[in-house]
């Protein structure tokens, strides 16, 4: 409960404000896509949709801790304001608690 106190009246007056949280939210995490000298993307994403050497994967929020070599491919990302693709050479792809981080050209 937030309370205050008005300077003038000297009235304690009930501030508290429930959060409003969609029920129908898609989760996110953080993803960012970047080389040595360019960033790519930076921002909220629903899901990555890329390839390794074993075959195409989805990262979704709450993901495991994850590592791999990412292979030349088209890189999905879905994103609140709709989905973005990048063509990509290749790259190492890291995740660890929603944060997701995607160096390419290594």
């Amino acid at each position: 409960m937030a309370l205050r106190q008005d300077a003038s009246t000297g009235q304690v007056i009930d501030d508290h404000k429930d959060a409003v949280v969609d029920p129908n939210a898609k989760p996110v995490m953080h993803l960012k896509v970047y080389s040595p000298y360019k960033i790519y993307f930076d921002d909220e994403a629903h899901s990555i949709s890329a390839e390794n050497e074993t075959g195409p994967f989805d990262i979704l929020p709450k993901h495991h801790n994850f590592i791999t070599l990412v292979s030349a491919c088209n890189l999905t990302i879905e994103t609140p304001k709709g989905a973005q693709n990048l063509e990509i050479a290749g790259g190492l792809l890291h995740v660890k608690a929603d944060e997701v981080v995607l160096f390419l050209n290594v």
